[in-house]
């Protein structure tokens, strides 16, 4: 790089020392303040022409990594209102690994008419990650397997044969933090009448990509409000209350309580059981036709769940969401089996197939009472007491709230507000679709990224008088709670709603956490 350093001395010699300002007549001090100047841009111009190399050659990078074939090439995918949609044949189908997407909604999402938003709660996962550690050492040994032991490489597994494992383990991807940014600017546009006068009380369960994550939404947040204008600009970054993870510790965002269903019983073998089951109705064709492309290899049908979990994390490893080849060794039907394979595993492992899988989302569910209603928590299990009881860590009186989680701990809430209360228990042998059972699949609830929306509005001014009305949206998708006498849009009148809360206002089944 000697041009650049050359450009950037000026063609002066590099042991050229000024004379003291005194020693010089005011021509000379021109003369030299006009060589600086000259310096300086010169500087300036070589600046961004680095930076513009370095971005040029990211993208190379990037729209080279599979320039012969079409699905590798960089695509915008990702958008603040819809979230992922591209390839949604199988993107949609890959269970919590989806990237965020915005769910068909029976109910018309938008803000009902003569109704004003009063209230906006937003609990949100984490945005897409690298593999977890233990996962990471799994997938690293079963590449190394095939390439050890494979004879040959059926079409299009040729890729296979020179594949260097490369994922990172547990933090946020580059896509993933994008996905936030993106939330944070929803939520903004979602909520611009209350946005623009009311600064959200954001907090985060202190694992470090959850807290990424919230910052990445505040960010785009931010983002979104400096965009509208406002007057109420925030000092950036927005607080966020970090809330430990720490064995022991109470934290409504984090499971880890209750006894019982952390010990790895009987309660902890429900959903393992579950994917058990279905995985052998699934997987032996699959497996057999991998292994047929793969001779010497001889994957079993837990091999086969791995390899397909490449295909997500390796996406999501794209800073654009660019599609693996792993993804292309499955057809779109059996995604459909692998999305209903994590599902099970979310319904029965955190959900409500789970006998304490709603318990471990009460201490929440009564926090959330206390936002809408704006009086002080009621509650004896997971609730941090010295926060809730603090108007600086537990503040009433404001009209947003973010929350950062993940999705264990979605699954666990959402089975203590009773979204799904009404839906008969999935089969363990046959797949249904989300559809069939009140909208509840794991790419439909808890992917990479997925919000939870809780509404409070007053309607009904035009008649003379004014209704509080609560309303949930799990990504984009109106649920209609079963217990609060939902209308046709899913709305609940707050008293009914809170009274429909019975299961989280008397602790759940707290007291089974330690039989």
């Amino acid at each position: 790089m000697d041009w650049i350093r050359s450009l950037v001395q000026g063609g002066r010699s590099p042991e050229y020392t000024s004379l003291p300002d005194e020693e010089l007549s005011a021509g000379q001090r021109r003369i030299l303040g006009e060589r600086e100047h000259k310096r300086k841009l010169r500087l300036l111009i070589v600046a961004m022409f680095v930076t513009i190399l370095a971005i040029l050659g990211l993208l190379f990078i990037e729209a080279t990594d599979g320039a012969n074939d079409p699905s590798r090439r960089p695509r915008k995918c990702d958008t603040p209102e819809l979230g992922f949609q591209c390839d949604t044949s199988i993107s949609h189908s890959w269970g919590q690994y989806s990237p965020y997407f915005a769910v068909p909604s029976e109910i018309d999402p938008a803000i009902p008419q003569g109704c004003n938003l009063t209230f906006a709660q937003v609990l949100s996962r984490h945005g897409a990650r690298d593999p977890t550690f233990g996962k990471s050492v799994r997938y690293i040994y079963l590449v190394n397997r095939i390439q050890e032991n494979a004879t040959h490489y059926g079409p299009g597994f040729e890729f296979l044969k020179n594949h260097k494992y490369s994922l990172g383990a547990d933090q946020l991807t580059l896509f993933g933090e994008r996905q936030m940014v993106n939330s944070g600017f929803q939520f903004y546009n979602r909520y611009r009448s209350l946005a623009s006068e009311s600064i959200p009380f954001v907090r985060a369960s202190d694992q470090n990509r959850v807290v990424v994550s919230a910052q990445n939404w505040t960010q785009g947040f931010h983002a979104a409000l400096k965009n509208d204008g406002s007057s109420n600009l925030p000092h950036k970054p927005l607080p966020i209350l970090k809330i430990s993870e720490a064995t022991g510790k109470n934290n409504t965002l984090s499971h880890g309580l209750c006894d019982a269903f952390e010990r790895g019983g009987k309660y902890a073998l429900v959903g393992d059981s579950a994917q058990t089951i279905y995985l052998s109705t699934f997987a032996p064709p699959i497996a057999a036709r991998i292994n047929a492309n793969l001779p010497g290899v001889n994957l079993t049908d837990q091999d086969i769940i791995s390899l397909m979990d490449l295909c997500p994390f390796d996406t999501v490893a794209s800073p654009t969401g660019v599609l693996s080849p792993f993804c292309g060794l499955f057809t779109e039907e059996e995604w459909k089996f692998y999305d209903y394979y994590e599902s099970l595993g979310k319904y029965y492992g955190y959900g409500p197939g789970n006998p304490l899988g709603p318990t471990q989302g009460v201490g929440w569910a009564n926090e959330l009472i206390a936002r809408l209603t704006r009086k002080p928590v009621d509650d004896h299990t997971t609730t941090n007491s010295t926060l809730v009881e603090s108007p600086e860590t537990f503040p009433l009186d404001r009209e947003l709230y973010a929350d950062f989680s993940h999705d264990n701990d979605m699954m666990g809430i959402l089975g203590a507000l009773g979204v799904y209360d009404e839906v008969e228990p999935l089969s363990k042998t046959t797949r249904q679709e989300p559809e069939e059972v009140g909208g509840f699949s794991a790419a439909w609830t808890v992917a990479f990224g997925a919000r939870i929306y809780v509404e409070k509005m007053a309607c009904g001014k035009e008649k003379g008088q004014e209704e509080e009305l609560v309303r949930i949206l799990v990504n984009g998708r109106v649920v209609k709670p079963y217990n609060c006498g939902a209308d046709y849009l899913g709305m609940c009148r707050l008293d009914k709603f809170v009274e429909g809360l019975e299961f989280a206002r008397t602790g759940g089944k707290w007291e089974e956490c330690w039989n």
